[in-house]
């Protein structure tokens, strides 16, 4: 872990959260929690975790790069 006020161990998260956020979440407006929770979760899951390619995974879905790891 850093120490205060180095943001070094948020950094992922903080990643993970704007990519949410600019490629979901501000070009909709949701008028409740309740409304928002299916397409976030949709995003995540069926985009995220399986479409989208991360460059730290070698341009990888997180899906694909954990199947791969657990064919080696």
């Amino acid at each position: 872990m850093s120490r205060k006020g180095n943001c070094w161990d948020n950094a992922v998260s903080e990643s993970f959260f704007h990519t949410l956020k600019t490629e979901c979440v501000n070009h909709e407006k949701y008028p409740t929690r309740e409304q928002a929770k299916k397409p976030i979760f949709d995003h995540i899951e069926v985009f995220y975790n399986r479409q989208r390619l991360h460059s730290s995974n070698g341009y990888l879905s997180p899906v694909d790069f954990e199947m791969q790891l657990k064919a080696a």
